[in-house]
């Protein structure tokens, strides 16, 4: 077949990477090689956008024993326990079929985790649509929540927690991001690269269908009007056999039978193959006929970049075939030796005896396209507002807009559909700042969290990106986990535009420092580019996937409150900064001003120092600061409670609805016994950190001394309307 420009076109490819694809190939591709190259050579895959900007990430640190460039990212939790874990978009599939593209999602991510030897214990999710009056927002959002369900719940995995969000920028490219946890013992983690020569090269799990035929193309371009014509590519899902296929690999790594393992998650079995033979600086030899196959007629080319789901590709120790054989027979699974290693350092794909396609594996990885876009840096509108030129509002109603609103309502319509506590190791459960899961029959624990914030992201990437890093790593503390790394999927519109490429370079940046700052370690993540539709790009929205370490579990803490006349302080300072907060966008449909400034000595110091007072017995609850401000976390508090609260108006702060409202950073709000008063006070003092002692718990009523009183019952009422009535 002659490759015209349509089709060199159709397969994702600039004219200029056709040209070095010749010189590297000393030849033209044929159609079976130009389906390969667009399947490594895409951003999906190759990161050939963003990896100059990824380099700059910390990686690194005493509790990391794997970083990036695996199928996810492992910690060190002690006792010769790790942490397996990664988050991963699948956006674009979603949006084209969300029930499958979902599934999918939580499919993959789950695959890369117990590719690694580790048991699956938690899965998390980030997901964004758009305006809730959006003709496609509500069937969008019921087909993903139940793809998230429908996977995860029967496979036997919790859903613990995770976050969802609404917002116009999505309406026609939503956001579905998947994360999963696994725990494994240290000494036996799997990793994909090929080791020895004329080793069997063995497919294992589903047979391999017509579906996901260029998927991760399709995840590396903008849509357009015609996206619906892309639902051939997104794939489909069966949990009951990724469980058969978790068990039967989970099982073969009890010996050491296994050289390396691989998903084949996108790109499928190309991808599966040149991974483990570029890190292993081997070549592969596959014989395509020998491939199970579940429709007839299967041609190479559909073979290879077929994304069918729940397959894995292992490389064996020579004689341990008909052992691993018996395993996946057992569970009756296809177990097929398709190949095997050489010392080529090619891609050998044969078909009924016959040379297809070869193609030198550093020609598709280490001599994929890198790109340094332009870019330029974002220039912040520095919006002057002023509340004096606003419709007055009463304080009570602009809590009733917060709380009543899609962002902020109860989730427990979208949580009640996942199986929070199979495995029964679900310690706390979703709608705390962070989930805890426990470790099997140990006394310790870990705590998991997603967070985003798009709108700051969009304003100031910069002090976006900071500012989730340290909302991630607050959400931590606040349930006593000292937070060790992080994984990230950073969801953005095209890079081939340099405002776009601006905010993901600067955000990146933002993170970059955060993490450094608070050792906080990037770990794994995925980059998604392209998301957007006829050339409206989202907002940039990374998300930020946090783990961190209870290290002797006694009771889960959270934000609900205890007692009666317990005592509130206020760590960290209150500045009353509105810009880009959720009191401007809920009440007036106001999207100004920069977002408040990250003083990052600040969050470690006060972030540190709570977890000092939680060590020590000395907290009854504690919430972190965010979005709507303090007034907003209070009244969470009291919601999930039976008790509500009594607070002080500020004496310094004259303006109520900054001190209220302010989204300030690097704060807490803790409860704690009002006779441990001065053991608190004097560990802040020492530690120089600045609190305030701003109330006190009651029964019944959340008060604001002489500007409001509600009953908590009625806060939980307005909060749980928005779900029902939608």
């Amino acid at each position: 077949m002659k490759l015209t420009k349509d089709i060199i076109k159709k397969h994702g490819l600039e004219p200029e990477e056709f040209k070095n694809i010749k010189k590297l190939l000393k030849r033209e591709p044929n159609l079976l090689e130009l389906g390969i190259f667009s399947a490594m050579w895409n951003e999906h895959c190759s990161y050939k956008s963003s990896k100059i900007h990824l380099k700059k990430l910390p990686t690194t640190g005493k509790q990391v024993i794997q970083g990036p460039g695996e199928n996810a990212g492992v910690i060190d939790i002690g006792d010769n326990d790790a942490i397996v874990f990664k988050i991963e978009s699948h956006n674009h599939p979603s949006y084209i079929e969300p029930y499958q593209g979902a599934a999918t999602g939580v499919g993959g991510i789950l695959r890369d985790v117990f590719t690694m030897g580790a048991r699956p214990i938690a899965l998390l999710n980030s997901i964004h649509f758009g305006s809730p009056n959006h003709s496609k927002t509500k069937s969008l959002l019921n087909g993903v929540v139940s793809g998230i369900g429908g996977y995860g719940n029967c496979i036997g995995i919790p859903t613990v927690g995770g976050e969802t969000k609404f917002d116009e920028t999505y309406n026609e490219n939503i956001l579905v991001n998947a994360m999963a946890v696994g725990h494994v013992k240290k000494n036996k983690i799997f990793y994909s690269k090929a080791k020895g020569l004329n080793k069997s090269v063995v497919y294992v799990g589903s047979k391999t269908g017509r579906d996901g035929i260029h998927g991760a193309s399709m995840a590396s371009a903008e849509f357009d009007e015609n996206s619906e014509d892309k639902k051939p590519t997104v794939q489909v899902g069966d949990p009951f056999t990724e469980k058969l296929l978790m068990e039967a690999c989970l099982e073969l790594m009890k010996d050491n039978s296994i050289i390396s393992i691989q998903d084949m998650g996108a790109a499928g079995l190309t991808s599966s193959s040149v991974e483990m033979a570029s890190k292993g600086e081997l070549g592969i030899e596959l014989e395509l006929d020998k491939v199970p196959c579940r429709e007839e007629n299967m041609s190479p080319y559909e073979m290879m970049l077929s994304e069918s789901q729940e397959r894995m590709l292992i490389i064996l120790e020579e004689g341990k075939e008909l052992h691993a054989k018996k395993i996946f027979d057992k569970w009756d699974l296809d177990f097929v030796i398709i190949g095997k290693t050489t010392n080529t350092n090619n891609l050998t794909l044969k078909f009924n005896n016959k040379i297809e396609g070869e193609i030198p594996i550093e020609a598709l990885a280490t001599k994929a396209p890198l790109y340094d876009r332009a870019w330029v840096k974002k220039k912040p509108v520095k919006s002057k507002i002023n509340l004096k030129d606003l419709k007055k509002i009463k304080i009570e109603d602009a809590l009733f807009k917060i709380l009543s609103s899609p962002n902020h309502s109860n989730k427990s319509w979208v949580t009640n559909q996942y199986d929070q506590s199979v495995m029964c190791d679900t310690v706390q459960k979703s709608g705390s700042d962070a989930a805890v899961i426990r470790i099997h029959n140990k006394d310790k624990a870990i705590a998991v969290s997603v967070d985003s914030s798009a709108n700051y992201c969009k304003s100031h990437p910069n002090s976006g990106g900071k500012q989730i890093v340290c909302e991630n790593w607050r959400n931590l503390i606040t349930v006593g986990a000292k937070p060790l790394a992080i994984t990230n999927c950073l969801n953005f519109g095209n890079p081939e535009n340099k405002e776009i490429m601006g905010e993901f370079a600067e955000c990146l940046d933002g993170i970059k420092e955060a993490c450094e700052f608070l050792n906080y370690p990037v770990v794994s993540g995925n980059v998604s580019f392209y998301n957007g539709t006829n050339k409206k790009n989202i907002f940039p929205t990374p998300v930020i996937g946090g783990v961190g370490l209870i290290k002797n579990l006694t009771k889960p803490l959270n934000h609900n409150f205890k007692k009666d006349k317990s005592k509130l302080l206020l760590i960290g300072k209150t500045f009353g900064h509105l810009g880009q907060s959720c009191f401007l966008k809920e009440n007036y449909s106001l999207k100004v001003g920069v977002p408040p400034e990250i003083n990052l000595l600040n969050e470690k110091n006060n972030g540190e120092s709570l977890l000092e007072l939680i060590d020590n017995n000395l907290v009854l609850s504690s919430h972190d600061v965010s979005s709507g401000g303090l007034i907003t976390a209070i009244s969470e508090m009291a919601m999930s409670s039976s008790f509500g609260a009594k607070i002080y108006k500020p004496k310094k702060l004259t303006n109520l609805y900054e001190y209220f409202f302010g989204e300030d950073q690097a704060r807490y709000i803790i409860e704690i016994e009002a006779i441990n008063l001065p053991k608190v006070e004097k560990i802040l003092k020492d530690r120089d950190i600045f609190f305030e002692n701003i109330g006190f718990t009651q029964k019944e009523y959340f008060e604001i001394e002489g500007e409001l009183k509600i009953s908590t019952k009625e806060l939980y009422e307005i909060n749980n309307k928005w779900y029902n009535n939608y």
